[in-house]
């Protein structure tokens, strides 16, 4: 079958674990830095000018985002400890914060700010502990709705870009600048082989803003006032530990917008696994609850720096499959060009005087291929009509509330206007409808036995019990019964006996389409497993899958007609579904 043989992605050059030259990973690092750092820029000035902050204050928040950006960045490559993906993931603002971060500003200060964007990070470290809860209702379907809805919501500010030139400027001079940016950008994209394509963005820019400079578009004079180097007028605003009714007004709606923004983080980094190795593998999940630590990581380095909040940037994923290449040299270089232009103002100059058509053209390109990223996610398990409602109701509803066009009299003001954000509306939407497939689902079989091939016997009685109930055959049972042995040897293999010692395994089954689903959830402690799991599950695909541990080949071949093998810290899951024998 060439589902056991997947076919190589041949336009990755670089995969994360590969160490393309210095200077091509510094050169595409330069362009994820030229491509963000407006944007990491642009949400704290619009936060703190709207919420009444002095430039000073605004001068130090710069300084500091970029910093918290830089520093983040590199933990996301390297991963440290638990903390951090291991591939490329930009760090940057976002711009989900602005409306409680101006309403926390103007009602309480900078300081009461850093307060609020410090306790609510902790949530995010919660969320990235006990993920693998919430796996039954963060599914593919959901995570690829809200990187389709990323686009979607930053669209219409990038399409702005497109009108913000100097006056006294010739009319054609912006389109033609985005013009000439985007030929140059999508022709050498299609057509280029090799290192050029991996230049395509900057040759792009680069070529946009030579034709720009010529119609006096490319803003020179700020570059020439910029010094080299500097340090900001402002400093820490300190932290407000009254705890009134402000903070206890504001908390809910912060820790809310905290955890849209971790789930847009677990897209992005099931994203970016998906476009930077060559053989399509199965998810690390390790990997997905390192990234949101490192979110949360980034917002509490944020809260105490007193600047607004950070998390992933969806463009590191476009960058990716754009270039061919997600090696984790590129992510340290980013980080390191982000903690150097912290302190080179006329390097920051250089960058943020790029003009709006320009940038415009470059993160259009970028965005429609991020959009097409987040509807590979969706179908990445198979797509049935359930999931295909979720996904097009959410995201329709998502591209309704961002355009103000879904009852706004009764939506507008609502939880400080949260709703007026397409990813919030349609990724809150898409969860409340993947929570209520599950919990109107098939009633699911459970039990718990110790994590040993001392179980067999109980595990056999209990697949046997479950096929007499849903009224299938003695040939169905024993497929059942050979799908639990061989699930359990799956689990235990290269396990110590220490390690078994220390999990228990709970089997789950229930019957969906006419088959059985069985899973094999191993996890540490002694606690209640069931209530650990109790949001936990993973769909299965009609299509084998690779998965990152070894499955036993007679499983896969005669057995089970898919098999999804899921790693999170501490815990294992195994999924199997199992189709009737045909007559």
């Amino acid at each position: 079958m060439t589902a056991n043989k997947p076919d190589l992605r041949k336009g990755i050059r670089y995969q994360p674990d590969e160490t393309p030259p210095v200077p091509l990973a510094f050169g595409l690092g330069l362009q994820l830095v030229v491509l963000c750092v407006a944007g990491i820029v642009l949400t704290p000035a619009i936060v703190i000018r709207a919420g009444g902050g002095s430039e000073a204050f605004l001068s130090w928040a710069v300084f500091a985002t970029i910093l918290v950006s830089g520093v983040t960045t590199l933990i996301q490559a390297v991963r440290v400890g638990r903390i951090g993906a291991g591939y490329v993931l930009l760090m940057g603002t976002s711009g989900a914060f602005i409306a409680v971060c101006v309403t926390a500003l103007a009602e309480g200060g900078p300081a009461m700010l850093a307060t609020l964007v410090v306790i609510s990070s902790l949530f995010q470290f919660i969320f990235s502990t006990w993920l693998s809860l919430f796996r039954r209702i963060l599914t593919p379907a959901v995570a690829g709705t809200v990187i389709m809805l990323v686009a979607v919501t930053v669209m219409p500010i990038i399409f702005n870009l497109l009108t913000k030139v100097p006056d006294g400027v010739p009319a054609q001079a912006a389109p033609i600048s985005a013009l000439a940016t985007m030929l140059v950008i999508v022709g050498i994209a299609l057509k280029a082989t090799g290192t050029l394509r991996l230049w395509a963005p900057v040759i792009g820019v680069a070529a946009g803003s030579v034709v720009a400079g010529f119609f006096g578009l490319y803003d020179v004079d700020r570059v020439a006032a910029a010094p080299w180097i500097g340090f900001p007028d402002g400093g820490w605003p300190g932290f407000d530990l009254n705890f009134g009714p402000v903070f206890w007004g504001l908390l809910p709606a912060f820790v809310f917008v905290t955890l849209v923004g971790a789930i847009e983080t677990v897209g992005d980094a099931v994203a970016i696994q998906r476009v930077a190795w060559r053989r399509p593998r199965a998810v690390d999940f390790r990997a997905v609850q390192g990234a949101v630590a490192a979110d949360g990581l980034g917002n509490l380095l944020s809260g105490l720096a007193g600047t607004v909040p950070n998390t992933t940037y969806s463009t590191s994923v476009s960058v990716a499959e754009l270039t061919g290449v997600g090696a984790r040299r590129v992510g340290v270089a980013v980080g390191v060009l982000f903690l150097a232009l912290a302190f080179f103002p006329k390097g920051l100059a250089v960058i943020l005087a790029i003009p709006g058509p320009v940038a415009s053209a470059y993160l259009t390109v970028l965005l429609s291929m991020l959009f097409v990223v987040g509807m590979q996610v969706v179908f990445q398990d198979g797509i049935d009509y359930r999931k295909g409602l979720v996904c097009g109701i959410s995201f329709w509803i998502g591209v309704g509330f961002e355009n103000g066009v879904i009852f706004p009299e009764h939506f507008a003001e609502f939880a400080g206007g949260l709703l007026q954000n397409g990813m919030t509306a349609g990724g809150l939407t898409a969860i409340l409808m993947t929570l209520f497939v599950e919990l109107t689902g098939h009633r699911r079989s459970r039990i718990r036995v110790v994590f040993d091939l001392s179980a067999l016997p109980q595990i056999s009685e209990f697949l046997r019990a479950f096929a007499s109930r849903m009224g299938w055959d003695t040939a169905m049972a024993d497929r059942l019964d050979a799908v639990g042995e061989e699930g359990l040897l799956t689990l235990l293999q290269d396990k110590s006996e220490a390690e078994r010692r220390q999990r228990r395994l709970l089997l789950i089954a229930y019957e969906e389409d006419g088959g059985a689903h069985i899973e094999f959830i191993a996890a540490t402690g002694e606690d209640n497993i069931q209530d650990r799991i109790a949001l936990l599950g993973a769909r299965t695909t009609g299509d084998f899958v690779e998965i990152e541990q070894e499955v036993s080949l007679r499983l896969l071949r005669h057995l089970a007609s898919s098999v999804r093998h899921q790693q999170y810290y501490d815990t294992d899951i195994v999924t199997v579904r199992v189709d009737r024998p045909s007559d």
